[in-house]
């Protein structure tokens, strides 16, 4: 096990505190978690996720809840094929994580048939909530407008109000470089250029240099994954970061920047709603869930799977059915939803989770203290700013 820096030894008996009713009658809760639990990406969902679930179904010894897990592949099919076999056969009342936004889609379809409830965590697709938005499914720790918006508002702030993109040429990395431009261009900024690349390229020395060339002070990353990984350190190679222009990831986690290194990472801007270091209340959640989960420091999207089982089991023991998906849902939006992972957030009418962003820089080899310890904030996002209750496409009621 990697060991985190000393500063994360607490009591996890605090976890308790996060999400605990005492006096009500046991009810069984079934739950599935649907994610990827083989694979390079597997470290930043994965088990992970699964212990995060257990966790905040051990939080809640009043109700009786049981944790499936099952591997999708990043297939929709796959994901899509396992969500009807769960909720036809075996009994699950809602699906969480989903780390893969296309199997998302899919899924939310199936849980609106069935009227059951699906909590996205890992998927990060705005449609979602926006032209797919569902009275059976939230999205409940970002989305891709979210840290485009969150990352690129921060950052005007800061002074950076030139871009140049280096985009994955898919429907994502397009998304992620739009939303961006909109941000900084509305905000007085200027993108100067781009350049779009294949998902399989691992050679970035031309584009580098054409993104050095422009002088933009930020370098924006649309993509995630292991081409984010290559980019960042052969960007570090070129001397990007020593010679004054600030690399900003769009979507990254924490897991990506480790696997990168300090050495290579370093002053790279982030946003995410949780980082594990950032208060009492998260080192606790880390020092209960590393030790199960081979020493791995928790990812935004291993908190936002306990965060959102913690509130849909508020729901259940407050009366909701857990066999009327949209009752659940309804009862979640109307619960104040709150834990020490996120602070307080607002479940919106189209099935968006509005909680804080941070924006973030990765810290250099000197200043860490531990192989986890990777972020220092430099500013706080605040919840209407970071994703904004408007969401265009969804059609749907309140």
């Amino acid at each position: 096990m990697v060991p985190l820096p000393r500063r994360t030894v607490l009591a996890a008996a605090t976890l308790a505190g996060l999400s605990r009713r005492a006096g009500a009658q046991p009810r069984p809760v079934r739950i599935g978690v649907l994610t990827t639990l083989s694979g390079p990406a597997a470290d930043g969902a994965g088990n992970g996720s699964v212990v995060a679930a257990r966790m905040a179904a051990e939080a809640r010894p009043d109700l009786a809840v049981e944790v499936l897990a099952a591997d999708m592949g990043d297939r929709p099919d796959v994901g899509a094929g396992l969500a009807r076999a769960w909720f036809d056969r075996d009994g699950v009342y809602a699906i969480l994580d989903v780390p893969n936004s296309a199997t998302a889609l899919a899924v939310a379809g199936v849980a609106r048939d069935r009227n059951r409830v699906a909590l996205f965590s890992g998927a990060g697709a705005a449609t979602l909530t926006g032209s797919a938005c569902g009275p059976n499914h939230l999205q409940w720790t970002y989305d891709t407008a979210a840290l485009a918006s969150g990352t690129a508002a921060a950052l005007l702030a800061e002074g950076g109000d030139t871009w140049f993109f280096l985009t994955a040429d898919y429907a994502f990395g397009h998304a992620l470089q739009r939303d961006v431009t909109a941000v900084v261009e509305a905000g007085g900024g200027r993108i100067l250029g781009s350049a779009k690349f294949a998902g399989e390229m691992q050679d970035f020395s031309a584009l580098l240099l054409q993104a050095r060339a422009s002088g933009a002070k930020v370098i924006g990353l649309a993509c995630t994954g292991a081409p984010f990984e290559t980019l960042v350190k052969q960007a570090a190679e070129f001397g990007i970061a020593r010679g004054g222009q600030h690399l900003a990831s769009l979507l990254c986690l924490v897991t990506n920047v480790h696997a990168v290194g300090l050495a290579d990472a370093q002053g790279l801007l982030v946003t995410e709603p949780f980082y594990w270091d950032l208060d009492p209340g998260t080192r606790a959640f880390a020092a209960a869930i590393s030790p199960r989960n081979r020493g791995i420091a928790p990812t935004m999207v291993h908190a936002g799977v306990f965060s959102a089982v913690s509130h849909l089991l508020r729901a259940v023991a407050a009366g909701a059915d857990p066999g009327d998906g949209r009752a659940v849902i309804a009862a979640m939006k109307r619960l104040p939803a709150e834990d020490a992972l996120f602070g307080r957030s607002t479940v919106l009418a189209n099935g968006s989770v509005t909680h804080p962003m941070h924006l973030f820089q990765v810290k250099t080899p000197g200043e860490s203290m531990g192989p986890w310890d990777l972020y220092r904030r430099l500013r706080t996002i605040p919840a209407g700013q970071a994703r904004p209750a408007a969401v265009s496409g969804c059609t749907m009621g309140g």
